[in-house]
């Protein structure tokens, strides 16, 4: 088995397929960086000067952001002018090379910019060409920019824990995002598989909105049971009205999350504090994701008392000790930093050219000898030189090309 994090390229997954990424910001950059990763070599085609809007993403290292070097390690970049004929001649002689064609415009974009499917699949029958929108290619809403809250709104995923006529916070992770990211990433996957076996290419319509969508099944458990006719009650709780399931504050203003769910689990911790008298010894099963009713209010407030009598990690030693799962909640600072992080191996710090060492998440599948290691997201059109050259274009044309500004050096 190869070690995590491995430098021996050639046996990895996806060693000898060329992606060229024109995707920006978030779903799609991270899934190339992923693929990369897997042993991808990615070729990031940027506009000259600008680049991806995320390169200006605060906050920075030194002078590079830290949100794009998450999402675009390991790649190469070629900065071109799509709107320039030229442009879209070297575009086209780059896509014949690759092997899969990942963009993230708005529906008809890639038209006006030469590179939509219908004129790329001429130049190479066989690619897997992956569109990642907010919305898809078809449908009511495909023409809407698809920023992550919005599509978490239309879900019906961002407001679940929120309060009765209150209005939800907005959501501390970009689920749509990541789903559409992942969901694009598994679908490049099973399209290069399903070549190898049929020998055919293949158009992927990646919508965020569908992505999250489908990973709502419990989201949307009472919605369906109400569309197949039934009540959709009780509900299944673990939104917060569940007190076994949720959050509380500690005396010295931190916040602590329980999951006591099973009775047993939940006996534990009455014995734990003192509290013999909560525990229900005829509990059934389906009390497990329920909002217990009428005892609610006195499990909320018993948890609730216990919790501000002690500070957070006084009490986390505390209910540990007695075999009660209760976890910290953690700053970003506090996990970056965990133990538990370290020791999985989670943070792998790699060398920047201009940045020094810079810490990064180490992809998951690196324990199991599926990754390489990571280099640093590229400088904006740092590789365009050696791609042309690749490329077949000569010296001459080269620098035709640079001094036009066609293509940025």
């Amino acid at each position: 088995m190869l070690e995590a994090g491995t430098d021996d390229a050639a046996n990895l997954p996806l060693s000898g397929i060329r992606i060229a990424d024109f995707s920006r910001l978030l779903p799609g950059p991270w899934c190339t960086q992923f693929l990369s990763d897997l042993g991808a070599t990615v070729i990031k085609v940027e506009r000259p000067d600008v680049g991806d809007m995320s390169r200006h993403n605060p906050p920075v290292y030194e002078t590079s952001s830290v949100y794009f070097n998450s999402v675009n390690g390991g790649k190469d970049s070629l900065a071109i002018d799509l709107s320039s004929a030229d442009g879209k001649a070297v575009a086209h002689k780059l896509i014949a090379t690759c092997d899969v064609l990942v963009e993230s415009f708005r529906p008809g974009v890639t038209t006006k910019l030469g590179i939509d499917y219908e004129q790329v699949k001429p130049l190479n029958p066989d690619i897997i060409y992956c569109s990642v929108t907010g919305f898809g290619q078809s449908g009511p809403l495909s023409h809407i920019s698809g920023h992550d809250l919005v599509i978490q709104a239309l879900a019906g995923f961002a407001g679940l824990s929120s309060a009765p006529g209150t209005a939800p916070q907005v959501p501390g992770f970009q689920a749509a995002d990541y789903a559409g990211a992942t969901t694009a990433c598994i679908g490049i996957l099973s399209a290069l598989l399903k070549r190898t076996k049929c020998g055919e290419g293949s158009y992927l319509d990646i919508a965020m909105f569908d992505s999250l969508f489908a990973m709502c099944n419990i989201s949307q458990t009472s919605a369906m049971a109400r569309m197949s006719g039934n009540t959709g009650e009780p509900e299944l709780e673990v939104w917060g009205g569940n007190p076994r399931y949720c959050v509380y504050s500690t005396a010295d203003g931190k916040a602590v999350a329980l999951a006591l769910l099973e009775t047993r689990l939940w006996a534990g911790f009455c014995d734990a504090i003192e509290r013999p008298d909560l525990i229900d010894e005829n509990e059934t099963p389906d009390a497990r994701h329920s909002n217990h009713g009428a005892k609610a209010q006195e499990y909320r407030k018993a948890i609730t008392d216990f919790c501000l009598s002690k500070n957070r990690d006084d009490l986390i030693e505390e209910l540990t000790a007695h075999g009660v799962p209760v976890c910290p909640i953690y700053s970003p600072d506090e996990a970056l930093n965990s133990a538990n992080v370290a020791g999985r191996g989670l943070i792998e710090h790699i060398e920047h050219p201009t940045e020094g060492k810079i810490p990064q998440l180490a992809n998951p599948l690196s324990l199991s000898g599926l990754t390489r290691r990571r280099r640093s997201a590229p400088r904006l059109g740092g590789s365009s030189e050696t791609i042309l050259d690749d490329l077949g274009f000569d010296s001459e044309t080269r620098k035709q090309l640079f001094k036009k500004g066609v293509v940025q050096p």
